[in-house]
């Protein structure tokens, strides 16, 4: 029976941000020399990709697929653009016969994954004629893995998938513990977070050692993975050196102390959007406006009082050096380095792109906008309804932005709740939920987990509604996916960033 003092059981305040784990690491690390010389890595390179590319040429169609799986993988995918297009338009356009439910389900992932339908049906001839997978499925681990890799890619509405999930989940746990290296491996890390839901750099770590122990590895690929791993390991620990100096500088310049020093995390955060060599400015652009609206973010939930909430989202609004006058003194600094930063950012683009920093100032104004709104609801000592304060500030973007800012928020919710609140809080989705429906704590996060569910469908689905922009739904995508490795098991890695020190390392 619900318990109408559910509220009872919120944390009331999150303990004091932490310092940063890093220090001046990144600043001061040199990464060990290569083997060779970084020419000579990238000529070999180079030589390796053209013999990868030819794989395309000589193989059936199931080992094209099974190559594209691999080099995605190995997050070296992004080499090889134009042939896996054209693979997968060309077994998109075709017929596919496999009885394998292997094949049938990969190439059902690595369409969606690529904006192509793929109608649930292609699964029904492994199905008896009450709907349930035939018995000989259930002894099939690979096929059962590819099965629920692949039905994660689902979208509203889609229950067959939900509920082969559910099969070849039930099935993948009954084998635990009796599967051989590498495929137990994969198959535990899938029971933990689903391959569509896996960042790729942190899939590659794993799998660039597994991959050889794959029956039919190419020797090739797996030497260009790992050459191609360390010359952007390389090129990302540059740019890490490079952020770091600005963000110490920054910090200690215009001295809000309270805020979170977690440039490293605002780094690994723009990487999992852009990762690829061509995007060292995006990256970099992407890291420092994320660094920028934590320091806000926390000037809002730790430290001004709501008067000077409201002069700083003037001040911002207005976007002008001049309106430094309305801020309190502490805040003078910050406000000029944001107006310097965002000068910066103008001065580094092309005459014909610097209208894109005008959008990125337009976002920034409606997120401080959003900020005094719950900054306003905190001091009136008001709890907003659940929708208002779920989803008031992802209104008017697209479908996959909203979703992506609706994991987000959840995601970040749930983990405050398990955490406790900062000063100034407003009350979260969690406990709004509670509030509004006179509901248990557990009951409000299984809500919660659904909505969830639901941005992830429409994440999916943005990816089929216009072709035209599938390049930037999948950057929206990706920011979606680092969302569970933010937050996985309900704890704020980004503020809490121990817990990402191994991997970062």
């Amino acid at each position: 029976m619900a318990s109408h003092d559910a509220t009872a059981a919120v944390p009331e305040m999150a303990p004091v941000f932490q310092p940063t784990v890093w220090g001046d690491f990144f600043i001061n690390y040199d990464p060990e020399p290569l083997q060779m010389s970084e020419g000579r890595v990238i000529d070999r390179s180079n030589e390796l990709k053209k013999k990868i590319a030819g794989l395309f040429e000589r193989s059936a169609i199931v080992e094209q697929l099974n190559l594209v799986d691999t080099l995605q993988h190995l997050s070296i995918d992004h080499h090889f653009h134009e042939q896996i297009l054209s693979t997968l338009r060309s077994t998109h356009a075709g017929e596919f016969n496999s009885s394998s439910i292997h094949d049938v389900a990969l190439r059902f992932r690595l369409l969606r994954q690529q904006g192509l339908w793929v109608s649930p049906d292609v699964f029904s001839k492994f199905k008896e004629e009450d709907g349930t997978f035939h018995a000989n499925i259930t002894n099939d681990p690979r096929g059962l893995l590819s099965l629920y890799n692949a039905a994660y890619l689902f979208t509203h509405g889609e229950t067959e998938l939900e509920k082969s999930i559910l099969f070849a989940r039930q099935h993948l746990e009954s084998m635990e513990g009796k599967l051989d290296y590498p495929l137990a491996e994969q198959v535990r890390r899938a029971l933990h977070l689903p391959l569509p839901r896996t960042l790729k750099r942190v899939e590659a770590l794993h799998y660039l050692s597994e991959y050889k122990e794959e029956p039919m590895h190419n020797s090739s690929i797996l030497e260009f993975a790992k050459l191609d791993f360390n010359l952007l390991q390389r090129l990302h620990l540059k740019e890490l050196k490079a952020l770091s100096r600005w963000w110490k500088n920054l910090y200690r310049e215009v001295g809000l102390n309270y805020s979170r020093d977690r440039v490293v995390e605002c780094y690994l955060w723009s990487y999992t959007a852009y990762y690829e060599q061509e995007y060292t400015r995006a990256r970099i652009i992407l890291a420092k406006i994320i660094a920028i609206i934590i320091m806000t973010d926390d000037t809002y939930d730790v430290r001004a009082t709501l008067v000077e909430c409201r002069q700083l989202n003037e001040a911002i609004q207005r976007w002008d050096e001049s309106a430094v006058s309305l801020l309190p003194e502490y805040l003078q600094k910050f406000y000029l380095k944001l107006m310097s930063t965002f000068k910066e950012f103008e001065d580094e683009l092309k005459p014909d792109e610097k209208y894109r920093v005008s959008f990125c100032t337009k976002a920034f104004q409606i997120l401080l906008s959003n900020y005094l709104q719950e900054a306003e609801w905190f001091h009136q000592n008001y709890k907003p309804r659940f929708n208002d304060q779920a989803l008031e500030w992802a209104l008017g973007c697209t479908d996959a932005v909203r979703a992506c800012a609706e994991v987000t928020r959840f995601m970040n919710d749930l983990a405050s709740f398990k955490r406790g609140k900062n000063k100034n809080d407003v009350a979260s989705s969690v406990e709004c939920y509670i509030s509004e429906h006179g509901v248990s704590s557990d009951v409000a996060i299984a809500k919660i987990g659904s909505l969830i569910e639901d941005a992830w469908k429409t994440t999916n689905q943005a990816r089929f509604e216009l072709p035209e922009l599938l390049q930037a739904v999948q950057r929206v995508a990706n920011i979606t996916i680092s969302m569970p490795f933010m937050y996985d098991d309900k704890t704020d890695a980004f503020t809490f960033s121990r817990r990402l020190e191994g991997t970062i390392k």
